[in-house]
């Protein structure tokens, strides 16, 4: 399940071009594509390229979940590669969701900036709800606030469990890409948390991904190092998908 997108995003096809800007645009696409598969596997699971010129240069940036494994880190991204070229067909702008990656280009200078559109992003939460929404609500707020205070500091990746009663904890992850600066990156987390009020309300799961952050929170243990009964990968016959573009 790991291998398989969660969501995707693409603009206009670049198939209508003229045949020698056709050429030259899947040249430059596929540089970028392939250029963040060889460079993330060396550098963390973070790696920006670009390739071209003019209305034919291209931009990229990929990006592993912080907490995963580097041979899962290298599987997402060469899965998310031949994918994003083969659902996309060149389009000038692609945005490939996973649960362990994410991987964009776009024919303009993107990095470094905040984009928490509504229409490239994918929400995801789960079907069943909790009895007693607005303190399981709060709950969920405390412990995001704990996790994108993580994520926007040293750590770059934040990962939380929160207590709800006895017998129900709250585990949360946020991350933001990491061209962001601090304080871009903490805009981001704000925005994506402050949706799960209006997406979310009492799901026991929800996942929002935007292009410069994502974040999460679930009932059970979703990240790594796992706790001895979780598991790690989205079940996705249990969720709704709520903005797929």
């Amino acid at each position: 399940m790991a291998t398989d997108p969660i969501g995707g995003y693409c603009s206009e096809s670049g198939t209508s071009d003229a045949e020698i800007n056709g050429k030259a645009r899947r040249r430059s696409i596929n540089s970028v594509v392939f250029d963040l598969v060889a460079k993330a596997g060396s550098n963390g699971g973070f790696a920006t390229s670009s390739a071209g010129k003019g209305n034919n240069g291209f931009y990229g940036l990929a990006q592993c979940r912080g907490d995963v494994a580097a041979s899962d880190c290298d599987a997402c991204l060469a899965e998310a590669a031949n994918h994003t070229l083969a659902f996309c067909h060149y389009a000038s702008d692609s945005r490939m969701w996973y649960d362990y990656c994410f991987m964009r280009y776009k024919n303009a200078n993107f990095i470094g900036q905040v984009d928490t559109r509504a229409d490239a992003s994918v929400t995801i939460r789960k079907e069943e709800n909790m009895d007693n929404p607005k303190p399981f609500q709060k709950a969920v707020g405390k412990a995001m606030g704990k996790a994108t205070a993580q994520a926007t500091g040293s750590a770059g990746l934040g990962r939380v469990k929160e207590k709800y009663t006895p017998f129900v904890s709250i585990y949360g992850l946020a991350q933001c890409t990491r061209d962001l600066a601090p304080l871009a990156c903490a805009q981001c987390l704000s925005t994506a948390v402050s949706q799960f009020g209006d997406f979310c309300s009492a799901a026991q799961g929800c996942q929002i991904e935007y292009s410069s952050c994502w974040v999460r929170y679930e009932i059970y243990p979703f990240y790594f190092p796992l706790e001895a009964s979780g598991r790690a990968t989205t079940d996705m016959t249990k969720y709704t998908k709520i903005v797929v573009p």
